[in-house]
């Protein structure tokens, strides 16, 4: 196949390169109306008991609340007559505003819930109507027309799940145009670094934006059928611009050794499409697989980072194995043009030496060199011992976020916190009797201020009142229960409430349902705790059976997994002891809380793929030269010498694309973001430079064993390699200055 590609390129690359350049140009404009289509929830369960609770208050009490309003009088209190005068205008302006329902304020109710403990703010309670698009459209025109100041009187700020959303929106939107403008330029740099010329470093950018345009267009297509996250994005720039570096680095460099060792440019491309083609489709296919996991979850948060990452991952590999050999063969000797002067032109060796000498030192004392990086690693990862785990709220937004001073304000200064109550909810007819039994039992569990039923109000088991509007919270079929705790939301404690209030024993016949901000983290937690393990079953296995059919040994793909997974634990320590326990929050400008589910398992299923990546690049040279006669060592060695400086560069350049999302304003992306690219450089530099050859020594000659069965089966389906013959080493000048990397 790769053969073929070669010869197409070599035959037509012109026509190669304008059909590419036209479906490019389509792919960006359609990819254009990308950002239109996504949405900014997805975290929750669409199957969970939360879930189902929010469908039903939606169909018969007409949503859950989800737009807080806070207002705050300019002068005296809340209850002034200029104050109060403003306040009713602003609540009778919202009962008319279309998307919008379930209008509850302090001036309808009187209810001490509502009204500060100091009289100077109160709050307003809404919910906005519609599917997540038509919300956030609603969210952000009501938003607009009413937050601000309020006929001189009220200062209105917008805060609950829509508020945090129409917050997040805009800065994402921000914080991927910093990222990029941060990665690109220095990801140009490192290219003219590794290369040394101009035109060799422009290159892996062409695939690059080739690879982003399309899956731009992707999730345009993908968006219009089904949810996806805006957050989706991010993913798809910062894998899009280093995978297509990477794969471009790779066969860049191939093609450069061939041309050093006397090739003519046809049997350079050749060549390369043979050997590094291959390790590129090779590659893909891994990365493709561990990102494929995420579709099994039925958050479509995380799917969306399952159709974003395969995609980017297909457009770059595609870019690499058909436009890159075209662009080769066109350019031939002068991709070495724009010699950059401060850069040392290429050595007349083609493989590094610093890495070859690291590799043999290595394998000559495994135990000294390979147990102080593994006890390192494993220190990193002893933050996973205390780790937490939560959903995203208005902490992951700045401090001077508008929905994070409402948060904040409702903690600090209402009792109880109606905004974040738990909404039970009953979807048969229930006797008045019942309803009272079963209100004043949830009001006498432990951290619950009040219940409020349609039959009144209940403190401490006990009936307070028939508070006015109550009667909205009852139908003839149907009945609604607002458990308002003194807890802090999404903590531990307000966890185990969600329980107790699950475990209370209903009025017989009903099956209530637990719904609100707390109820949702418990079963999202719930929900991806229960779908992880066939997430890393399906990647394990996967995995396994790619790197088999790549090397025909069943000891490599094991030996794989197992160093993977202590580069990942080591990541996953770190992140922990930034995010969660706070260290570097000064620095970062976060606030310390327990680890949002969702990003984490992301994360360390993107670092699980980029980290096959390379070990598909090095894993690949070891193999062509051990399938050409060189001892186990002796392959290790040159092997590491030849790709040592790709991966590194390679991994380099690929972590400068996920580190510049450290300066994100959302902390949730700056764990991600720092997260992929520590994971990257671990792999690369430790497990790579040290584990690798160490291990592969510890190993011997069972590093390449399999039973006799699967050998023949190897022999006969395995991605063998093939095609032309490597060309001679160097012979002259010419050839020993064009070696680059």
């Amino acid at each position: 196949m790769f053969e073929r590609i070669a010869e197409l390129a070599i035959r037509r690359s012109r026509l190669v390169l304008v059909v590419a350049a036209v479906v490019v140009a389509l792919m960006g404009a359609l990819g254009a109306g990308a950002f239109g289509k996504l949405l900014d929830g997805g975290f929750d369960d669409p199957a969970s008991p939360s879930s189902r609770a929010t469908a039903v208050i939606e169909e018969r009490f007409g949503g859950e609340t989800n737009l807080v309003l806070l207002l705050r009088a300019s002068e005296g209190g809340i209850d002034a007559p200029a104050a109060g005068r403003s306040g009713q205008d602003l609540v009778a302006g919202l009962k008319k505003e279309q998307g919008l329902e379930n209008v509850v304020s302090y001036w309808d109710t009187n209810s001490p819930g509502l009204l500060s403990e100091d009289g100077r703010e109160a709050i307003v309670l809404a919910h906005v109507t519609g599917d997540e698009t038509e919300q956030k459209k609603n969210a952000e025109r009501i938003i607009g027309t009413y937050s601000g100041t309020y006929q001189d009187t009220l200062t209105v700020k917008a805060g609950g799940s829509a508020g945090v959303s129409n917050d997040i929106g805009p800065q994402t939107g921000e914080d991927l145009v910093l990222a990029e403008a941060i990665a690109i330029p220095l990801t140009l740099l490192l290219l003219l670094v590794v290369f040394g010329t101009v035109v060799s470093a422009l290159l892996p950018l062409v695939i690059a934006l080739s690879a982003i345009a399309g899956v731009f267009a992707q999730l345009f297509v993908i968006g219009s059928f089904t949810d996806v996250s805006v957050f989706a994005i991010n993913l798809a720039t910062a894998l899009g611009l280093g995978l297509g570096v990477d794969y471009a680095l790779l066969m860049i460099s191939r093609f450069r050794e061939q041309l050093a060792s006397g090739a003519s440019v046809e049997d350079a491309v050749r060549r390369t499409m043979s050997t590094a083609g291959r390790t590129v489709a090779f590659s893909a296919a891994t990365v493709a697989v561990a990102l494929a996991a995420l579709l099994v979850f039925p958050q479509y948060f995380l799917r969306s980072f399952g159709y974003s990452g395969v995609g980017v991952v297909v457009m770059s590999a595609l870019a690499a194995l058909f436009v890159m050999p075209a662009l080769l063969n066109v350019l031939g000797h002068r991709v070495d043009k724009g010699r950059i002067p401060w850069v040392k032109p290429g050595r007349s060796r083609t493989r590094e030496p610093l890495w070859g000498r690291v590799a043999r030192t290595v394998m000559r004392r495994p135990a000294l060199t390979g147990l102080p990086v593994l006890a390192v690693l494993l220190v990193a990862a002893s933050p996973l011992l205390g780790v937490t785990f939560g959903t995203a709220d208005e902490r992951v937004l700045p401090e001077d976020a508008e929905s994070r001073h409402v948060a904040v304000a409702l903690r600090e200064n209402f009792s109880g916190n109606d905004a974040s109550a738990l909404h039970v909810v009953i979807d048969e007819s229930v006797d008045n009797t019942s309803l009272q039994s079963y209100a004043s039992g949830l009001s006498g569990l432990e951290g619950v201020v009040r219940v409020e039923a349609s039959t009144g109000v209940y403190t401490g088991g006990r009936s307070t009142a028939t508070g006015p509007g109550n009667a909205a919270l009852g139908r003839p079929a149907a009945q609604q229960l607002n458990v308002v705790s003194e807890l802090t939301p999404k903590s531990d404690e307000a966890i185990e409430l969600v329980g107790k209030v699950r475990a209370a024993a209903p009025p017989s016949g009903t099956h209530p349902l637990v719904g609100g901000a707390d109820a949702e983290l418990a079963d999202s937690n719930a929900s991806i705790g229960g779908m992880l393990p066939l997430a890393v079953g399906l990647i394990a296995v996967s995995t396994f059976l790619l790197l088999f059919l790549f090397t025909g040994s069943v000891v490599q793909p094991l030996r794989a997994l197992v160093l993977n997974l202590i580069s990942l634990g080591a990541t996953a320590g770190v992140m922990t002891w930034i995010f969660q326990e706070g260290n570097l929050s000064g620095v970062l400008g976060f606030t310390a809380q327990p680890m949002e589910t969702s990003m984490f398992v992301l994360m360390l299923v993107v670092a699980f793929g980029l980290s096959m990546d390379y070990e598909v690049f090095v894993t690949s040279r070891i193999k062509e030269l051990h399938e050409l006669g060189q001892d186990n060592e002796s392959a290790v060695v040159d092997g590491l010498g030849h790709t040592g400086r790709i991966v590194s560069a390679a991994a380099a350049l690929l972590a400068v694309s996920f580190f510049a999302f450290g300066t994100a304003q959302i902390s949730f992306m700056q764990l991600f973001g720092l997260g992929s690219g520590l994971a990257i450089l671990i792999d690369a530099i430790a497990v790579r430079g040290v584990l690798v050859p160490a291990a592969m020594r510890l190993l011997g000659r069972s590093a390449w064993y399999a039973p006799g069965p699967l050998r023949r089966f190897h022999a006969r389906f395995g991605l063998s390699e093939n095609g032309p013959a490597p060309a001679p080493e160097p012979v002259n000048s010419r050839a020993r200055d064009t070696a680059g990397v």
